[in-house]
């Protein structure tokens, strides 16, 4: 992994701790790789699955996540969506001091950042020691009466004054744990460790449902005040990115923080980033997708969709779908195959001669090409289509983003997509 960071000091912003740099500019930014959870690189590789089952088990993931965000908005919660072991993003970084290495889950639809702690009686296995609290020299719990305490969305105090909280999963999974600071740690290229002291997470010492191994946790990116991005806001010009590459790549993701996140190549547009509760999520307006000279509507409503990182699919609101359905069928203009598992909902022969026609998705005031590594994927002998209906919400999934830069800008409130070569980011 190659990454930058910078040291930090607490600070005071929205409540919550953040930091300040030490010693590195904070103009400079820094970067993480991102190891796509069925890559070859990664360690929850499974060589025996073919490429087929693993797009259905990601599909599958997708139709899971979907509820959850469903759920959680129409609640007005303010807690993780995530189910664990649908998480696409590994990225690698230390907890304490000494340091001690993990993989976690990056991703975009949650804010806490947590990992299994010692002691831990209900702690799902994972191959790397659990991180011990009492070998770290930095390791602070934080106090019931904090405002990050506060922050949480269940929480109660201990007889000693410490924050317990307790993250739960629309899939049953959950964490519960002590609210910390510790200092935070990622390789820079250089070889050297750049640490954030004293940011926020969770000890985890009981962790049971889908968490699986080699992930000892997950670091929240989301739009909540928990989140990583929400803790160093101000030390990375309020603005990250990612660029995501094919899944046939055999280079890793780019997740860019501060003055290498901002998109300097040209071609690049922009939508406005609506805020809604809950906060962790990035919601984006879509007005409508073209393909030639036919488009299907999607609406007036502001925020309907949600850009996620973390899940496969596209997934739009079925009346939606179905217009647009229509459009795709009349511009391939061959007979669309069933698929047998029901899992895609336009399929067609992988031997026909199919031309996957360009898709236009259009954002409020950015209109996006999609080109077929974005929309179609060979599925054994079936070429199907990445976009499926949804009966409540609307999801930007990551299949439509690859090979973009996408750069989020906190402080003016945009999305911006640039065409890009991911793998040579």
């Amino acid at each position: 992994m190659h990454t930058s960071l910078f040291l930090v000091l607490a600070a005071t912003f929205s409540g919550l701790v953040v930091r300040s740099v030490i010693g590195v500019k904070a103009s400079t930014g820094f970067s993480v790789d991102l190891i796509h959870r069925d890559s070859p690189t990664s360690p929850f590789y499974n060589g025996s699955l073919t490429s087929s089952e693993i797009l259905r088990k990601n599909a599958l993931h997708s139709m899971d996540r979907l509820k959850h965000f469903q759920s959680l908005i129409e609640q007005n919660a303010i807690q993780s969506p995530v189910i664990p072991s649908g998480g696409i993003y590994l990225m690698k970084l230390s907890f304490g001091t000494p340091p001690v290495e993990y993989l976690a889950i990056a991703d975009t639809g949650s804010d806490l950042v947590w990992i299994q702690c010692v002691p831990c009686p209900q702690c799902y296995n994972q191959e790397s020691p659990l991180f011990d609290p009492q070998a770290s020299s930095t390791y602070q719990k934080i106090p019931c009466g904090s405002d990050s305490c506060q922050a949480l969305p269940r929480k109660q105090c201990t007889d000693t004054n410490d924050c317990q909280y307790l993250y739960s999963y629309g899939d049953k999974s959950f964490t519960v744990g002590t609210l910390s600071t510790d200092t935070l740690s990622f390789d820079s290229s250089d070889g050297q460790k750049t640490a954030f002291p004293t940011s926020i997470f969770g000890c985890g010492h009981n962790n049971q449902g889908s968490f699986r191994s080699p992930s000892a946790g997950l670091v929240g990116l989301g739009g909540g005040p928990l989140s990583l991005v929400s803790q160093i806001s101000t030390q990375i010009d309020n603005r990250f990115s990612y660029c995501l590459v094919p899944r046939s790549a055999s280079s890793t993701s780019k997740l860019l923080f501060g003055q290498e996140a901002i998109i300097s190549r040209p071609g690049a547009v922009s939508t406005p980033l609506i805020t809604k509760n809950p906060p962790t999520f990035y919601l984006l307006s879509l007005e409508g997708v073209s393909i030639g000279d036919k488009t299907a509507q999607a609406g007036s409503s502001q925020g309907n969709i949600v850009i996620d990182s973390g899940t496969t699919l596209t997934l739009l609101e079925s009346t939606f779908y179905n217009n647009l359905e229509s459009i795709v069928k009349e511009a391939i203009g061959a007979d669309p195959v069933q698929d047998p598992d029901g899992t895609f909902s336009l399929c067609y022969g992988a031997g026909t001669n199919i031309n996957v026609p360009e898709m236009v998705f259009h954002f409020s005031g950015a209109d996006l090409h999609l080109q077929p590594v974005n929309t179609f994927r060979t599925n054994g002998d079936l070429l199907c289509m990445l976009i499926v209906p949804s009966d409540s919400i609307s999801i930007f999934g990551n299949y439509a983003q690859i090979n973009f830069q996408v750069e989020y800008d906190l402080q003016k409130q945009t999305v911006s997509f640039a065409p890009t070569d991911c793998t040579q980011q």
